[in-house]
């Protein structure tokens, strides 16, 4: 009898410090030059895409879960893949993103909800100071050699959300065949290390 009391109190007191113990979720540190950042805006005559850079972010990992992560966006990169430096400069104008008040966009990781490589990823973007809840599908893998990859294919943004109204059907009633998409496509691919 003494001993099965014994073992009994030995079980609740190991429980009981287990409850008390957290692991704590390893930082990773993306790695802006093997990350890449893609995007594409539409309008009723076609289309345009290209690039921008990640200035820098963070991947919360516990496990192989992702639980967190920080993202700085560097707008002033913003590049059209046809070159064009017109596009290039409107865009940076205060029309669209306004880079000169505004230099960076920040996304930040609030829930991460799926089991496996397949999940579903909750956070708050900012651009042009203004913060809006977004979520998305993506595809994250803990590698053997130790890094972390995450992939999002499609992620839509709806750009007057966060006061970009230039060419919008939503706010100018004539603008025609001059219409511009109110959603815009970013497809982002992340790689990072401890």
């Amino acid at each position: 009898m003494k001993l099965k009391i014994s073992s009994i109190f030995l079980l609740v007191a190991v429980v009981a410090l287990s409850a008390f113990t957290t692991i704590k979720p390893v930082s990773y540190t993306v790695d802006a030059a093997k990350s890449t950042i893609t995007w594409i805006g539409k309008k009723v005559t076609g289309s345009h895409n290209g690039t921008i850079n990640l200035q820098s972010g963070s991947l919360n990992v516990d496990g192989k879960k992702v639980t967190g992560g920080t993202f700085t966006i560097d707008m002033n990169s913003i590049k059209d893949a046809d070159g064009s430096a017109k596009l290039e400069g409107h865009l940076k104008a205060d029309d669209f993103f306004g880079v000169a008040k505004f230099p960076t966009s920040t996304f930040v990781i609030t829930k991460v909800v799926g089991a496996g490589a397949n999940v579903t990823v909750a956070g708050n973007l900012t651009i042009k100071g203004i913060t809006k809840p977004l979520s998305f599908p993506a595809t994250v893998a803990v590698n053997a050699d130790g890094t972390v990859s995450a992939l999002a294919g499609k992620i839509t943004v709806d750009r007057t959300k966060y006061d970009i109204r230039y060419g919008s059907k939503s706010f100018f009633d004539s603008i025609g065949d001059k219409a511009i998409d109110d959603n815009f496509e970013i497809a982002v691919k992340l790689v990072a290390k401890k």
